[in-house]
């Protein structure tokens, strides 16, 4: 009974800090204008993934975009690494991202974004 008491606490020791880490990875923010349905390519600076359905975008001079997405994207908060196509400037609410799996490296679920919402960061 020991080695299942063990290999138990192991499955334990290794979730425990991933559940943590997601627990406090979407900073709190305040609502900074009004929300907008798309946003300039060239001016996207980085962005960050928070959660399955939150993605804050950081422009070039310094506004965050957070973006909610409409319904949670399995497995994006894990992967923390997306993709996206649009034939246009702009990243829109109506476009699509692919979350890219990094083991293997592969495209994983497709999910809608939702509207564009200026924040200031809760540091």
């Amino acid at each position: 009974m020991r080695p299942l008491f063990a290999l138990a606490f192991a499955a334990t020791a290794l979730t425990a800090p991933a559940l943590a880490r997601d627990a406090r990875r979407v900073p709190d923010a305040i609502p900074d204008g009004k929300a907008v349905s798309c946003i300039s390519l060239t001016s996207i600076q980085a962005s960050h993934v928070r959660s399955d359905d939150v993605i804050d975008f950081e422009m070039r001079g310094g506004t965050v975009y957070r973006n909610t997405l409409p319904q949670s994207c399995p497995t994006l908060g894990f992967e923390e690494h997306f993709s996206y196509e649009t034939s246009l400037s702009q990243l829109c609410s109506t476009d699509i991202i692919n979350v890219f799996t990094t083991n293997p490296p592969t495209r994983g679920p497709s999910c809608g974004l939702g509207e564009f919402q200026p924040v200031k960061l809760v540091r």
